[in-house]
């Protein structure tokens, strides 16, 4: 585990921030619309309302929320990454606190536009802390653990344990706000998957008459490899090679420009890759 002030300060500023984003987020979007976010932060809202329903009380949203997180912290320091694991502790931390401590305000009374702003602003803040090296924690963690060390596509297990919060939640609170919280969770996912691209892969094709240079240009930027495939143009028949890859999509911008700058009339075809089998290297979380 390494340590680099500049970069590790200026990380742990964007951290802060996205923890401030938020806190106010379920302060001043997910309660003022009785929303139930996916995830340990969705369970522990789930929990305060149960409790404050039985007894009165509400109890600390930081209090639920760090127990809730004990074990994908475990999980984070084991399987994932030391530094990444304290880059989340802190995000934890910060949120959870801010949270109980951070008034909240109305932005609007209406349920919709709170579900979809509000969805949003819980997918940028997610976005941030992942961007920058680190989680908010709970499901994330879980996530990353399996597509890195089981390559296991864990949508599907992340999907049923959030339909599990708001079958609670909609049969003691009502199901309108059951429904709410699923836009508030897919607006939520549509910017994840915009923003957060490093679990998203991508298939290039590459028509070009220097396919070496290319596919050791691909190795340089991705750490994936090529196949080279030989090829004859229909229209001049001249000869061709097609180098194929598949890279994470956050890489093919940069094999883009760095193919134009080897080969300016290289003809490149990028298509989204829906399921892959086979080793496919990820770079692993410090």
């Amino acid at each position: 585990m390494r340590f680099e002030w500049r970069k590790d300060l200026k990380t742990l500023a964007i951290i802060a921030f996205a923890a401030v984003m938020m806190a106010v987020n379920i302060k001043s979007f997910v309660r003022a619309g009785d929303l139930f976010p996916g995830g340990v932060n969705g369970l522990t809202i789930l929990i305060q309302r149960i409790v404050e329903m039985i007894t009165g009380f509400t109890p600390p949203f930081s209090l639920i929320n760090l127990a809730l997180n004990s074990i994908p912290v475990y999980i984070g320091f084991k399987y994932i990454g030391k530094k990444f694991t304290l880059y989340s502790i802190l995000m934890i931390l910060l949120s959870s606190v801010l949270t109980d401590i951070i008034p909240g305000f109305n932005v609007t009374q209406d349920t919709l536009l709170i579900s979809i702003f509000g969805g949003i602003i819980n997918g940028v803040a997610i976005s941030i802390c992942l961007l920058s090296g680190a989680t908010s924690g709970g499901t994330d963690f879980i996530s990353i653990f399996l597509s890195e060390k089981k390559g296991v596509d864990s949508f599907n297990m992340i999907l049923a344990f959030n339909s599990c919060i708001l079958i609670f939640a909609g049969a003691l609170f009502g199901w309108d706000k059951a429904l709410y919280s699923i836009i508030f969770q897919y607006a939520s996912t549509v910017v994840i998957r915009t923003l957060y691209l490093k679990f998203q892969q991508s298939t290039m094709f590459i028509v070009t008459t220097m396919p070496n240079e290319i596919c050791d240009k691909i190795y340089e930027i991705s750490r994936h490899g090529a196949t080279i495939i030989d090829g004859k143009g229909s229209f001049g028949h001249s000869e061709k090679h097609i180098v194929y890859s598949v890279i994470a999509r956050s890489d093919s911008r940069h094999i883009i420009k760095a193919v134009k700058d080897i080969d300016p009339d290289a003809f490149v075809n990028v298509v989204r890759t829906e399921k892959l089998s086979g080793y496919f290297y990820i770079k692993k979380e410090e």
